[in-house]
C-alpha cells in the first residue's frame, strides 16, 4: 500500500515509517499540513495517517480539504488529543478512524489494514493481468497459481505497472510514482528493477507480460490486451 504520514515529530514519524516499510508498504512522510495536503491531493495514496498539531496548516483543516477533493480517501487521525470533543470533531469532519498517542504500533497497523479493506472494492484490491494476480491488501502475488515473492519496491513497481496495464509508462513516471522522486537521467534504477521483475514474473512462462516500449519505457500487458507493446529486446 502507499501510505502518507502527516507528522511533525521526526522521531515518531521515523518509527512509524520504519514499521510500515518493514511490512512492505511504500511510505511518504510530510512534516507540515501544507505539504501533506498537496501530496494527498496530487498523488494516489491508499490511506493517510494524520496528526492534528501540524505546522502551517492544522490537521483538521487538512482533513476538511481532503474531504472536499478526495472524499473516499481513508484518513486515520493519530494525535495526542484524546478528548471526546476532539474525536467527535474529527469524525464529523470526515475522519475514518481515530487513535490517540501513545499507541501500539501493532494496533496502528491493524487499523490501517482495516481501513483499506473497507475502502476498496474486491475488484480494486485484486489486480489481474492474464494469469498474473496481485493482492494489494494481502500483499501477495501469484502467476498461474504459483506464489511469487517480491521485495517491497518490486511489489510497488509491479502494482504500478498492473494498475496501468495495457498502457506505456515512461521511466520518469515510474520514478515519480514508485520512488516518489524527480527523474534523474543518469540513474538506471528502473531498468534494474524491471529486470528483477522479469526474472520473477516472466522467466519460465511462454507468454511474457513485461514489455519494453523502445525509447519510451515499459508496459505490462497480456496478449489479448489492445495496444500491446513491442516485443522486448
Amino acid at each position: 500500500m502507499r501510505i502518507l504520514i502527516a507528522e511533525d515529530d521526526e522521531a515518531l514519524s521515523k518509527f512509524v515509517r520504519q514499521g510500515l516499510e518493514a511490512e512492505n508498504h511504500v511510505v511518504n512522510v510530510f512534516p507540515d499540513g501544507e505539504q501533506a495536503r498537496a501530496a494527498a491531493i496530487e498523488s494516489e495514496y491508499d490511506v493517510v495517517v494524520l496528526d492534528l498539531n501540524l505546522p502551517k496548516l492544522d490537521g483538521v483543516s487538512v482533513l476538511r480539504q481532503l474531504r472536499l477533493q478526495k472524499p473516499s480517501l481513508p484518513v486515520l487521525v493519530l494525535t495526542q488529543r484524546t478528548r471526546v470533543e476532539d474525536r467527535v470533531q474529527c469524525l464529523d469532519t470526515g475522519a475514518d478512524d481515530y487513535l490517540g498517542k501513545p499507541f501500539s504500533f501493532s494496533e496502528l497497523s491493524a487499523r490501517i489494514r482495516a481501513l483499506v479493506r473497507r475502502s476498496h472494492l474486491p475488484s480494486e484490491s485484486m489486480l489481474t493481468v492474464g494469469d498474473l494476480k496481485l493482492d494489494r491488501i494481502g500483499h501477495k502475488v501469484e502467476r498461474a497459481g504459483h506464489r511469487i515473492d517480491l521485495t517491497a519496491k518490486e511489489f510497488a513497481l509491479l502494482e504500478y505497472l498492473m494498475r496501468n496495464a495495457g498502457r506505456r509508462v515512461t521511466r520518469s513516471m515510474i520514478i515519480e510514482h514508485v520512488w516518489n522522486l524527480t527523474f534523474d537521467t543518469t540513474t538506471n534504477v528502473v531498468d534494474v528493477y524491471i529486470n528483477y521483475l522479469r526474472r520473477k514474473v516472466d522467466d519460465g512462462h511462454p507468454t511474457k507480460l513485461i514489455h519494453t516500449a523502445r525509447g519510451i519505457g515499459y508496459e505490462l500487458s497480456a496478449p489479448a490486451m489492445a495496444g500491446a507493446a513491442e516485443v522486448r529486446a
